[in-house]
């Protein structure tokens, strides 16, 4: 027996089918972490990251768009054992199960970047990282503390820049471990030392590495030494992509520590410049001063006018007033005197007794026309009134009664139109022309029927 036709409404497209599915995994699997081995990498000119996650059992295609991998340190190859986090889906074009990857790293990093983001999270928290607290750093210090190897190129690069810069600036060393297990305490030691040495600011500086190589610099204890360092400190770890815990503690950090040497001391060339600048700024400003001072005392001496001349421009301004006061005087004279011609001739024009006489001929012309439409509606309703009644008379039953008929009505007083609704003894009323005669029915004959009467009836 054939299967009955399926409905149309549950017929699926592979288009229909691959979107289901999607929804389907997106909702069970949603972002997950899978860590595996990288292969078939490719960047086509979109700047998006195409590759494979595989191990012995399986493979699964992975995507790593532009906006997110462009922010990536990590540059993958194949072969690379990595971690990953992204969200599980289809891509319904082809209906390949993929995952979309949000973040990538080498699997042997994975534990030490978590634990770096766990404790700057942390930190921040506690607003160990606000930029409020930060200090700024002296502009000229006399002594700088340094905490680096006394061995590696990171000192000697900043001892290069202080011999070209500020060669006046004493700079105390202290020799610590910059990697491995001792790293942490000689640190910490050199941190717990700075408050006696009387410096100015205090730089902890290392040259680059990897993640584990810069890990000291990441230690809860060394972060917090840091923030509690009673002077400014910078922090000058690695090369300009490194970044430490380190570097959000401290005061100001460095991309190197050449940068950090250029920080916290001024420029030789720069101070002799603004030197010279100063030098001669004070003497433009005395020279001005000067020449401000006599021009003053030229207008002072200037101003100096004996007691006739100033009584004498005084009567001379006296008489000046007073004529332009009198000339003001017959100025507003003559505007009052124009308002006031102006006034009485709006006054005439606004006199009541013109407005009175034309508004009583207006109250003329309008009652003669009410006259006229009362009278004209007078009549018009009397010949309405006239035909009305004529109408009413010709209509009136007691018309056809005056012409010799009568209108029969029963003892409820309803009309007689029918002698069927008659019976013999029934009493009954006949309206004539001048009066009502009330009678009984003795029999009653009914046109077609036969009679009854009062022998029938008994």
């Amino acid at each position: 027996m054939p299967a009955a036709p399926p409905d149309i409404s549950q017929i699926l497209t592979p288009g229909d089918l691959a979107r289901r599915a999607r929804l389907l995994i997106e909702e069970g699997l949603g972002q997950v972490w899978l860590c595996g081995e990288l292969s078939n990498f490719r960047v086509p000119a979109s700047g998006h990251w195409y590759f494979t996650l595989k191990d012995d059992n399986a493979q699964i295609r992975a995507a790593m768009f532009v906006n997110r991998n462009r922010f990536m340190r990590l540059k993958p190859r194949d072969g690379m054992q990595v971690l990953v986090r992204g969200r599980v889906t289809l891509y319904e074009a082809r209906s390949d199960f993929q995952i979309i990857v949000e973040q990538i790293e080498e699997a042997g990093e994975g534990a030490l970047q978590r634990a770096y983001e766990a404790l700057l999270r942390k930190l921040a928290t506690e607003g160990l990282t606000d930029t409020a607290r930060k200090r700024p750093l002296p502009a000229r210090p006399r002594r700088v503390a340094v905490i680096t190897s006394a061995t590696g190129a990171a000192l000697q690069d900043m001892l290069s820049v202080w011999r070209r810069r500020y060669p006046l600036l004493d700079v105390v060393v202290l020799d610590v471990a910059v990697q491995g297990e001792a790293a942490q305490a000689q640190i910490l030691a050199a941190l717990e030392k700075i408050s006696g040495l009387e410096a100015d600011v205090a730089i902890i500086a290392r040259g680059g590495g990897s993640l584990e190589d810069l890990w000291a610099f990441n230690l809860e204890a060394v972060a917090r030494a840091l923030a509690a360092c009673p002077i400014p400190t910078i922090s000058a770890i690695g090369h300009e992509i490194d970044t430490a815990i380190t570097d959000y503690v401290a005061d100001v950090r460095a991309p190197t520590p050449s940068a950090a040497a250029e920080l916290c001391t001024p420029d030789r060339n720069a101070l002799l410049r603004q030197l010279d600048d100063s030098t001669m700024l004070m003497a433009s400003v005395v020279q001005r001063q000067l020449h401000q001072r006599s021009t003053t005392v030229s207008l002072l001496r200037a101003r100096l006018i004996s007691p006739a001349t100033r009584l004498q421009q005084w009567m001379q301004r006296a008489d000046d007033l007073a004529h332009r006061a009198t000339q003001a005087l017959r100025h507003r004279l003559a505007i009052n005197e124009r308002h006031l011609h102006g006034l009485r001739q709006a006054l005439i024009h606004h006199h009541p007794a013109a407005r009175l006489a034309q508004t009583a001929g207006e109250v003329g012309r309008l009652q003669q026309r009410l006259e006229l439409r009362i009278r004209g509606r007078l009549d018009t309703e009397s010949v309405r009134l006239s035909s009305l009644a004529r109408t009413l008379d010709a209509l009136s039953p007691l018309q056809t009664v005056g012409r010799g008929f009568a209108i029969l009505t029963d003892d409820n007083g309803r009309v007689v139109t029918s002698a069927a609704t008659l019976r013999p003894r029934q009493q009954v009323s006949a309206r004539l022309r001048d009066g009502t005669a009330h009678m009984r029915v003795e029999s009653i004959a009914v046109e077609g029927g036969t009679a009854s009467g009062e022998q029938e009836d008994r």
